[in-house]
């Protein structure tokens, strides 16, 4: 399948399936929600660039966990429309992995995109609330308005976005067995 046919077959899956993919990535985004908001209040009050990267790499870290988890539970989605939650993070990273060898085009593309749109959910109203230089540099002791408005903008980047790269995921390394035999994706 082109790259251009796995983003088409993802957004009309996630079209079809809303109600139980988005519950789901709801779920995974307020859990994720918990450790990204601790992380930054461990930096409240420090300018340090050092830290500010520290407390980066930890969010990269569990919203890496996140996407791998919502991957896993929506394997089974082409196939047979069901979320499957236990055993999700062995199987995304199964999955990721494989959907990285078998075409890391459409990998990126989902990357790209997912990202394109996360952005334009979150860096507006961080922008506002927290100033170019909150959303580039260390947080330093923003208001707590300003801190929500980031973090509720943050929670719905990643609720609507996350979902989309996981059936990226699902569908290219999908492509991995109708190619070799092994049943339906």
């Amino acid at each position: 399948m082109s790259v251009g046919g796995t983003v088409r077959e993802a957004l009309a899956l996630l079209r079809r399936h809303a109600g139980p993919v988005y519950t789901t990535s709801l779920a995974v985004t307020l859990v994720n929600t918990v450790p990204d908001v601790l992380r930054q209040l461990l930096v409240y009050r420090d300018p340090s660039v050092g830290h500010a990267l520290l407390v980066d790499v930890v969010g990269f870290t569990t919203g890496l966990l996140a996407q791998l988890w919502l991957t896993g539970a929506l394997t089974d989605l082409p196939g047979t429309g069901r979320v499957r939650p236990r055993g999700a993070l062995g199987r995304g990273t199964a999955t990721a992995l494989r959907a990285v060898r078998v075409s890391p085009a459409a990998v990126l593309a989902g990357v790209v995109l997912g990202g394109s749109v996360s952005a334009l959910l979150t860096l507006p109203p961080s922008v506002a609330a927290l100033g170019v230089d909150g959303v580039l540099g260390p947080l330093d002791a923003p208001s707590a308005a300003a801190f929500t408005v980031a973090t509720v903008s943050d929670v719905v980047a990643s609720w609507v976005t996350l979902p989309f790269l996981a059936v990226v995921l699902v569908l290219t390394a999908g492509s991995t067995r109708r190619f070799a035999g092994k049943g339906r994706a």
